[in-house]
């Protein structure tokens, strides 16, 4: 029988009621002091998250190239195909932003460019169509590849059977990762999961409601999106509720194919000419300007670009990376460190591309042609509404929403799924390789992770998502450094052991 953690559990749940419990009490106060919060959370801290961002993409890719990328990470083969194990790397760690984002985050940009550029320019479109791609690229992915070798290292090498991510920071802590300062880590994670996949339902359960509306006429209400969340809170738990095998890894395959059809789609029926041209000269850019983007400050005109952008997007991956790193680690037994860092990167940027490209530029050549103007919709904050007009477009109409509308409600399940079973997996007190958490900590986590993104849609507002992943993301920068001392002093040991016994 698994056993829980009952103080990671409680102070978990404890903490999630303290959050969101003002929010409902006190709900004309609340935005208001939110959109403070925000400003002032991205003017304190921003360069902490970009400096973080940049230290993890560097640190990950010479763990990779190192000496030290070729240790395998537990014994036998591949636990899963390679095909399988990317496409449920893939999936938990999009969920439906990269189909809010892919389809009209390029049209914020059109408007409020980077760099000073005039707003509506050809160089705006240029790095309008570009920055997307660059934000879920693999800088982001970085952050999922540290905490999954961290932990790996620790499950499958060290033999300790704890999906923790206290466990990850056990080189440094020594012994006091089973006492309380590793409790306080293990709860600082569930929180900023729960803050982070707050965000990401937030975002898609607007989207797939004004599908519904759409296609079905029925009003666009908060009922309505409560009963959105509901069915694909049941979905998910029926998912994480079978296990990886009969579960995850199904949904997340199933899933991967229908998206790949569905861009497939968009591809041959929408202008094929301009959707290559703009995806090439789009690669070419980012490739001139990576490092630019990457350290970009925006230091003397203050157009607030970096904070409501950038800045949101590396809290969001800060926050979400321990979640994935759980994740990754149970899937990626039998791999080695250079193979797990590698493949996620390569593997999640690459998907992130070919959806920003194909959704993205299908939107932007609308916009270009007059066929369907979505910034007309951005500017007065109904985006959901934007992507079901674009969708809407395409041949089959109302089918075709429907269609999206059922792929955005797959792709919010297979995200937290994995949510549910890495909060389960954190809670149990001890979990063996070939072990899962108990089913009831599973559906436990499943419908309570639906409780924020709720408060946070009724209170309204993109910036309370995005004060959600801010305030998520902070405490979690200390946790990234401890993992890497620790991760590199265990490693700096292995290497030594090895190169003794030899």
């Amino acid at each position: 029988m698994i056993k829980t953690d009952k103080v990671i559990f409680y102070g978990s749940l404890i903490a999630l009621i303290v959050l969101t419990a003002p929010l409902f009490i006190w709900i004309q106060d609340s935005y208001a002091i939110l959109q403070e919060l925000k400003v002032f959370l991205e003017n304190s801290f921003g360069s902490t998250y970009q400096l973080l961002t940049i230290c993890v993409f560097v640190f990950v890719l010479w763990l990779a190239f190192s000496q030290y990328g070729k240790i395998k990470l537990g014994d036998g083969g591949f636990h899963f195909s390679t095909f399988s194990w990317a496409s449920m790397i893939f999936c938990a760690g999009v969920a439906t932003g990269i189909l809010y984002w892919g389809t009209i985050e390029w049209a914020y940009y059109y408007d409020t460019p980077p760099f000073g550029l005039a707003p509506r320019s050809e160089a705006a479109i240029e790095f309008a169509a570009t920055y997307g791609m660059f934000h879920w690229g693999v800088a982001g992915w970085a952050f999922y590849c540290l905490p999954a070798i961290a932990i790996s290292y620790m499950y499958y090498v060290k033999k300790i059977p704890l999906l923790r991510i206290s466990n990850s920071c056990r080189g440094v802590l020594g012994r006091h990762a089973d006492g309380w300062p590793g409790q306080v880590i293990d709860i600082l994670f569930m929180v900023g999961l729960l803050g982070s996949t707050g965000t990401s339902m937030g975002l898609g359960t607007p989207m797939i409601a004004a599908g519904v509306e759409s296609v079905f006429g029925l009003p666009d209400t908060y009922s309505l999106k409560l009963l959105v969340m509901l069915f694909c809170a049941t979905i998910f738990s029926v998912s994480v509720y079978l296990g990886l095998t009969k579960g995850i890894k199904r949904l997340s395959n199933f899933n991967t194919t229908a998206a790949f059809i569905f861009l497939s789609f968009i591809f041959i029926v929408g202008p094929t000419v301009f959707i290559l041209k703009m995806s090439l000269n789009s690669f070419g850019l980012m490739l001139q300007n990576f490092f630019r983007m990457l350290t970009w400050t925006d230091p003397l005109t203050n157009s607030r670009f970096v904070e409501d952008w950038s800045i949101f997007y590396w809290s969001w991956w800060i926050a979400v990376g321990p979640f994935n790193g759980i994740f990754i680690a149970k899937i990626s037994g039998g791999r080695s460190i250079r193979q797990v860092v590698l493949g996620t990167m390569l593997f999640g940027s690459i998907g992130c591309a070919i959806f920003y490209n194909i959704l993205g530029n299908y939107a932007l050549h609308l916009e270009l042609t007059g066929m369907f103007l979505t910034t007309s919709l951005t500017q007065i904050g109904k985006g959901a509404q934007a992507i079901s007009g674009v969708i809407g477009s395409l041949p089959g109409g109302q089918l075709t929403l429907l269609f999206f509308t059922l792929m955005s409600v797959v792709f919010m399940a297979t995200t937290f799924d994995s949510s549910s079973y890495a909060l389960a997996s954190c809670a149990s007190e001890k979990l063996e390789a070939h072990q899962e958490p108990a089913r009831w900590q599973r559906l436990f986590w499943a419908f309570t992770l639906v409780v924020l993104p709720l408060s946070l849609i009724y209170i309204g507002g993109l910036d309370s998502l995005k004060l959600a992943v801010l305030v998520s993301a902070l405490p979690l920068t200390i946790v990234y450094i401890l993992m890497a001392v620790s991760l590199v002093t265990l490693l700096k040991k292995h290497w030594e052991n090895d190169e003794i016994s030899a």
